[in-house]
């Protein structure tokens, strides 16, 4: 159940908002408008007043519920109506008026509207459109002339929906944190579909300029993307001319008076404000601004493996980074991948976006590696030959995916946990189209037997706890591939496998055969270790000689 508050000002705003509730709607969307509660029981109900004119009857009820505004005259406050549409979700049951009713009442004694036994409360009325909706009214000034306790009205409506959601056997939603970005409203959602648009132009605006963050350098590049995907962009000049904030439109977007239809950055999400942009676009580690020369494929999923020990062993402000930076890499993933993946990616990148916020602020000083390397990628498009380098950033992606779902659990985080769930869910629907024909690819280059158990040898030395079911998973082939080829590039097999495992345990993978390919095949096509450092590696460095205790001057000259 998602109740939402908008707040409505003027001389006229109880009047229009009454004609809005009982009129036809903006897409003849409100069928048969009529009262189901009201702040006194007995309010006059314009869809149910067959003999009377129904405007008449709007104004009356209109004029009943200003009557303790107008009492204030200029001393009555600057917002003066309160609405709340209250909706169930399509698969909850059907509720009746009286049931209706109830959830009403609650709804605006827990907004601090109309408390219970309080006969001196505000004045409202709950007006039902559908089946699955009611819209609740109020003016807010109470009948004493005093106004409403309302503080944090918003946070405690949704607590209240939470319970009511138990009570009544609907569909529960998670409890939020204040971090999720702004809905779209019916009427953004009306024009959308009035104008063959798949989404409101709020949600376009966030996935563009989202990605236009991930794929910037900088603010002046910010800028020329964003007007290079078609965003048009106003800056909020402060009197030294510096830009203090920006809002976006999309062309063609226009309201009814002909005018372009601007979104500040905040109202598309908390973190789209220009200050927050110019963080995460900002220099914040003293370490040079560019990735040091690698394939762009291996330097971004080894980044990524890495996620899950700054969510296991970091504090929760580089904890948090890290989840921004996975946000903006999940962004641009569906740009680089092959045509068959991308509403997929896309879905993931969409719900992942509000994994990527909480009340934690985001140390973003650890994350300078994974994002200018998944720039690299979006920039240069570096040749992935058989999509072993696609493939195994989607892996480490998931397994990513998997821990934050993990850290936002244990610090109740309902919504982002619920998020990342989600993008967890398409992440593997992804994977599975794209890993399984690069290993069949790699496993029919699989070596000889005989090299195969000399693989498998080492294997048992290396990893004896995890041996057996490598050996018997099907990637086991694709795994002695990339083993024989990191051998023939130079490679030891003992070695690269130590420097495999040194990455990460084991344990937790999904499959500790791919895990393993992903992590050779990487290791395999880095320049081998020269002779000289081969053999300082493999010496045991000896310990030095412990220095006799140190004595006063007088002993040691005896």
């Amino acid at each position: 159940m998602i109740p939402k508050i908008i707040l409505g000002k003027g001389p006229q705003a109880t009047r229009r908002t009454i004609g809005y509730l009982f009129g036809k709607g903006r897409a003849n969307e409100h069928v048969d408008p009529h009262l189901v509660a009201s702040w006194n029981d007995f309010a006059p109900d314009p869809g149910r007043s067959p003999h009377r004119d129904p405007k008449e009857v709007e104004t009356q009820l209109a004029a009943q519920l200003d009557q303790p505004v107008k009492m204030l005259g200029d001393k009555a406050p600057k917002y003066t109506v309160w609405h709340c549409p209250v909706r169930a979700a399509p698969e909850d049951p059907i509720l009746t008026d009286a049931q209706w009713a109830d959830i009403a009442r609650r709804i605006v004694a827990a907004a601090g509207i109309a408390p219970v036994g309080d006969e001196e409360a505000c004045r409202w009325v709950a007006v039902r459109h559908a089946d699955d909706h009611i819209h609740i009214a109020a003016t807010l000034v109470r009948q004493d002339g005093r106004r409403p306790q309302r503080d944090h009205d918003q946070r405690a409506v949704q607590r209240e929906a939470r319970k009511i959601e138990v009570d009544y056997g609907l569909r529960r939603l998670k409890p939020g944190d204040g971090t999720a970005a702004k809905r779209p409203t019916s009427k953004e959602h009306f024009k959308a579909k009035r104008l063959g648009q798949d989404a409101t132009s709020r949600e376009i605006l966030r996935l563009r300029v989202r990605r236009t963050v991930a794929a910037a350098a900088d603010e002046a590049e910010f800028f020329a993307l964003l007007e290079a995907t078609g965003v048009t962009v106003r800056l909020k000049l402060g009197p030294s001319g510096d830009a203090l904030g920006c809002n976006f439109a999309l062309p063609g977007d226009i309201n009814d008076k002909g005018e372009t239809v601007f979104y500040a950055g905040s109202a598309l999400a908390g973190d789209l404000s220009l200050p927050k942009i110019r963080q995460r676009l900002a220099t914040t580690s003293p370490e040079p601004a560019t990735v040091r020369p690698g394939n762009p494929w291996h330097q971004t999923a080894a980044a990524t493996e890495r996620i899950p020990h700054h969510l296991t062993h970091g504090d929760d402000h580089a904890a948090q980074g890290q989840l921004v930076a996975l946000g903006a890499a999940l962004d641009l993933l569906p740009v680089t991948a092959p045509a068959g993946l991308k509403a997929e990616l896309e879905q993931a990148a969409a719900v992942f976006e509000r994994a990527t916020r909480s009340r934690i602020a985001a140390d973003l000083d650890s994350t300078r590696v994974l994002r200018r390397s998944v720039q690299a990628i979006w920039r240069d498009r570096p040749q992935d030959r058989d999509g072993a380098g696609f493939t195994m950033l989607l892996d480490a992606a998931l397994t990513a995916v998997a821990f934050a779902i993990h850290w936002h659990r244990i610090r109740q985080h309902a919504q982002q946990e619920a998020a990342a769930e989600q993008a967890l869910l398409h992440l593997q629907v992804a994977y599975a189209q794209v890993a399984e024909p690069v290993l069949v690819g790699l496993a029919s280059r699989a070596p000889s037997p005989q090299t195969k158990r000399r693989f498998a040898h080492h294997l048992q030395q290396a990893v004896p706890e995890h041996a057996e079911r490598i050996l018997a998973d099907s990637a086991w082939d694709a795994l002695a591939t990339v083993l024989a080829e990191a051998e023939s590039a130079g490679h030891k097999v003992a070695t690269v496998l130590d420097q495999a495992l040194g990455q990460r345990t084991l344990d937790d993978a999904r499959s500790p055969a791919r895990a393993l390919t992903w992590r050779i095949r990487r290791l395999g096509e880095r320049r081998p270790p020269s002779p000289r450092a081969e053999a300082a590696r493999a010496t045991p460095v000896q310990p030095a000689a412990a220095a006799p205790p140190s004595q006063p001057q007088s002993a040691r000259r005896r």
